[in-house]
């Protein structure tokens, strides 16, 4: 081989090296982002627009619910030691035949707003947590879209990162304190376990429930989900492509029965 040739083989050996090292570095990205979604609290701004179908509501189970929640989560350094949270959920909703009559309902739901008081670094053990005040504003736009009730509480999230596993809960309490007196009083835990294991690639699949126990009436909803996501790159956007189904393992009187399915659209914001 001339010395020409050889030149030019170690130059395209090492350009091959260099490309490799570089696809390698963005999957290690790709891959911590993918593990950053996975947490609640993470120092990350996404915007999820998650996608959800429910059936089998109302009294003779021949309602459907369409339900698009735009979530954006926003980050805030408050000094090298904490961070706040914000959690945002505004629920788009179309639904019909809830009952005999009640026909269709299209738009705004409740807002749901949460702050969590976050370390900015994991504690000794290699948990993260953060904790703060919920509310509840009853903005949704038909009488059927909205518990019509003013309410707060407290709110937690605590999870430990280990490798490609992701172990936590979410929860909430809500109490209603001001609205209209002819509806129900709020007295609801949310409880949302989740179970997730992402790989290099940056796949993720997880197992979780996101349950309420009302404490007026004494019930659970309860549905059992599998989801898997995948994180890709739209140009230089990191965006998160994730579907699931559900099935409700407990449902009260007039809730949702059977399966239910979700799809999710999330797009990240590194800081």
């Amino acid at each position: 081989m001339s010395k020409t040739n050889l030149t030019a083989a170690m130059a395209f050996v090492l350009a091959g090296c260099t490309l490799f090292q570089q696809q390698a570095r963005a999957d290690e990205t790709e891959e911590a982002l993918a593990k950053q979604l996975a947490n609640p609290v993470a120092a990350l701004i996404s915007v999820p627009f998650q996608f959800n179908y429910n059936q089998g509501l109302g009294p003779v189970d021949d309602g459907e619910q369409w339900q698009l929640n735009l979530q954006p989560v926003i980050p805030f350094s408050l000094n090298s030691d904490w961070n706040l949270i914000s959690r945002t959920i505004v629920p788009l909703i179309d639904q019909r035949d809830l009952f005999p009559g009640a026909g269709s309902q299209s738009g705004i739901g409740d807002v749901l707003q949460s702050l969590f008081f976050s370390p900015a670094a994991p504690t000794a053990g290699g948990w993260i947590w953060g904790a703060g005040p919920v509310l509840l504003l009853p903005t949704g736009s038909d009488d059927l879209l909205t518990a019509d009730q003013w309410a707060a509480g407290p709110t937690a999230v605590a999870l430990r990162q280990r490798g490609p596993w992701t172990l936590g809960t979410l929860t909430n309490h809500l109490w209603s304190f001001a609205g209209d007196d002819d509806r129900a009083d709020i007295n609801t835990t949310f409880v949302q376990p989740f179970l997730s294991y992402t790989t290099p690639t940056a796949w993720t699949y997880t197992l979780q429930s996101e349950s309420f126990y009302d404490w007026e009436e004494g019930e659970w909803l309860v549905p059992v989900r599998a989801v898997v996501s995948k994180l890709i790159r739209v140009g230089k956007l990191p965006v998160s492509i994730a579907g699931g189904v559900n099935y409700w393992a407990e449902s009260p009187a007039g809730g949702p029965e059977g399966w239910g399915g979700r799809i999710t659209f999330t797009l990240l914001l590194p800081r």
